[in-house]
């Protein structure tokens, strides 16, 4: 239906850009145009609402589709709890791996610092001993001499 620009009263055509701010007919065309909108949108949504709780119910309605969806169900459920498992079974084995390999490593640490704790304790042992030798017969060297001048003066 084509309008030309003698038809004033004639409504425009509708497009797919024009919008509702745009009055075909004045205010009285968005008032009503507003109270359609007002009117669509919550039947809208109630037929959607319905539609999917008819889709929900719908497979439980007879015994053929029960069944069907009872075996849906029992697989899904089956599919999740294994890939539970396998996810469940790699993170221990990974966390066992990690608690071995730092075993390992702080055993090999520890073997470490125990050979250089043993090899000092040794070297002072040594040096102890040598300066106990030292000492002693520096003492004794010192005794003897004292002990001469000693007798020499009495």
């Amino acid at each position: 239906m084509a309008t030309t620009a003698n038809n004033k009263g004639a409504a425009k055509p509708r497009t797919a850009t024009t919008t509702v701010t745009e009055p075909e007919n004045g205010p009285v065309q968005v008032v009503r145009q507003g109270a359609e909108r007002a009117l669509d949108v919550p039947v809208g949504a109630a037929l959607l609402a319905r539609e999917r709780v008819t889709d929900v119910v719908e497979p439980w309605t007879s015994s053929t589709g029960r069944d069907k969806e009872l075996k849906s169900l029992r697989s899904q459920v089956r599919r999740e709890l294994n890939k539970f498992e396998r996810r469940g079974g790699q993170a221990r084995r990974k966390a066992t791996q990690r608690v071995r390999s730092t075993r390992t490593r702080v055993e090999r640490e520890l073997k470490s610092r125990r050979r250089e704790v043993e090899r000092n304790v040794k070297q002072n042992r040594t040096r102890v001993g040598k300066a106990v030798k030292q000492n002693r017969a520096r003492a004794e060297d010192a005794l003897s001499k004292a002990q001469e001048r000693v007798t020499e003066l009495v």
